[in-house]
């Protein structure tokens, strides 16, 4: 019998994280799948400036979205298909999360999820280079500021300045309701990303014979016997034919992430009752929150044709954050801009409007969006992708915030500190300027930040809406646990890469007590 006392579902962000802390006992075997390859020695994975490349690669599950009636239907979720997931795959912006929404989580009856709970999980993790006492300096994820090496993102930061937005460094342990500075990014200084699987898996994969890492295997459900325990996993095999299983003596943890989670659980029998019988899938637990609440950060884009050359080389071509709260009485910002030193043209090409090779861009996204939207079965084929509605901006709040966002990059890019480098403007367009023209325009042309979460969230015993429970564990199920983004409850105002570190570092930890 394939048999392990723990088996990770998913090497991804938090999976891998899980399997290696895990592993750090020798008395007990784990057993890591994943669907996508390895990225040891893989540069196309590893060099992290040539990030953008892998949207739609091979390295892409690639999910079209469902037609969006208030948004932009041609858009597509990049998630991750290697190892180390979409830490392997996106940009590495490093955030420590808001402590408001952290302790927002813990108001909701989740123990042990406050930003105290919380915060020393962060300084475990990173190694950086930040001053602070605050901070870790020795955990296997390195973290370091961006060298100011961009003229025109320094003229960027300077027009902030100009528009009353201070320099602020991030991740002081204090949120940043309006401010804006270089990021902190997870690499290495020789331009290697610091992922989990880069950081956690590479340096013991070789060396701790109770780990077994296994890539390029797709799991088809989970096994649960009749006393609904979760008892391990059946995966395709490598001939594409047969079914594989492998058990699981103590626990299974689901990291799939936001729309493989939900899929999988589903898949088993675990979701909405109504939806799996008419997909075709025996309900085993009735669990309706199981593929809803689907949140992200929507983002728009204003760009424009820079009067001098532009870089050539960069860390990662997204280099500065810019946060802003669009009321004085607000504890966390509700707007973030991400400053690209590159043309970003993959929704406003097709739609007709210019574009530019030498450009820059500000992309206004809304930190805590109000839409909400579902991942569903297609059918009950696991080899058939999950149906993923965003339903962005069906919620009027979230277009106001990002047309606000809008006008507040077009007085950044109109101060002094700007001149020499802000030319015309390509998208929107300087005649775009009414409300509802900047409304269509964004639905017509917005993109996400690759943030989708919140599909299996955390909540009180008796939340109905709440897959697990705070310690992680699927409701109605026993020996399940899911670690990943999808366990968030909100997700949190900034990107969540490190914060999904964070729910693995604390999925192994509550494992361990019990």
């Amino acid at each position: 019998m394939d048999q392990f006392d723990y088996v990770v579902v998913g090497g991804g962000t938090a999976g891998s994280v899980v399997a290696a802390r895990l592993s750090e006992d020798p008395s007990v075997r784990v057993c890591l799948l994943e669907a996508g390859p390895s990225d040891v020695g893989d540069d196309n994975i590893l060099r992290l400036n040539r990030w953008m490349g892998l949207l739609g690669s091979g390295y892409d599950w690639d999910y079209p979205v469902e037609p969006q009636e208030k948004g932009n239907s041609f858009l597509r979720h990049a998630r991750a298909k290697v190892l180390g997931g979409c830490s392997s795959h996106n940009s590495c912006i490093a955030f420590w999360a808001p402590a408001e929404d952290l302790d927002e989580w813990a108001a909701m009856g989740l123990d042990g999820w406050s930003a105290a709970d919380c915060f020393p999980l962060y300084r475990r993790l990173e190694d950086n280079d930040a001053p602070g006492d605050h901070h870790g300096r020795g955990g296997p994820v390195r973290i370091r500021t961006v060298p100011p090496e961009d003229p025109c993102g320094r003229a960027v930061l300077a027009a902030c300045e100009e528009v009353g937005i201070p320099i602020t460094p991030f991740n002081t342990g204090t949120t940043v309701t309006r401010g804006a500075n270089w990021f902190q990014i997870n690499a290495r200084e020789d331009g290697t990303r610091c992922s989990a699987s880069v950081a956690y898996l590479h340096p013991v994969m070789d060396s701790r014979p109770n780990l077994e890492v296994r890539t390029g295997l797709q799991a088809k459900r989970l096994v649960l016997d009749e006393n609904l325990r979760c008892t391990g996993v059946d995966y395709l095999s490598p001939d594409l034919i047969h079914t594989l299983r492998v058990h699981a003596r103590r626990e299974v943890i689901v990291s799939c992430g936001a729309i493989d989670t939900p899929k999988l659980l589903m898949l088993s029998g675990i979701g909405p009752a109504g939806h799996l019988r008419k997909t075709g899938v025996e309900v085993l637990v009735d669990s309706p929150g199981v593929g809803g609440n689907l949140q992200d950060h929507p983002e728009g884009v204003i760009m424009w044709n820079a009067e001098q050359p532009m870089i050539n080389t960069s860390t990662q071509w997204w280099e500065i954050g810019i946060f802003a709260a669009t009321e004085p009485d607000r504890d966390r910002p509700d707007l973030m801009f991400h400053y690209g030193a590159t043309p970003f043209d993959m929704n406003t090409y097709r739609r007709g409007y210019p574009t530019s090779e030498n450009a820059f861009c500000l992309t206004p996204n809304v930190t805590r969006a109000r839409s909400r939207g579902t991942v569903r079965l297609a059918t009950r084929d696991f080899r058939d992708k999950a149906r993923v509605d965003p339903r962005y901006f069906t919620d009027p709040y979230d277009i106001d915030i990002m047309t606000r966002g809008l006008r507040l990059a077009r007085k950044i890019a109109a101060r002094p500190a700007l001149a020499l480098w802000a030319g015309a403007e390509l998208t929107p367009g300087p005649d775009v300027h009414g409300d509802n023209e900047l409304a269509a325009y964004i639905r017509e042309t917005h993109n996400t930040v690759y943030h989708p979460a919140c599909t299996v969230p955390m909540g009180a015993p008796d939340a109905p809406d709440a897959p697990l429970d705070a310690r992680l564990r699927v409701k109605g199920v026993t020996g399940l646990r899911v670690a990943d983004g999808s366990a968030m409850p909100y997700l949190i105002a900034v990107n969540p890469c490190i914060t999904t570190m964070m729910i693995g570092e604390k999925c192994a930890d509550m494992i361990k007590q019990v």
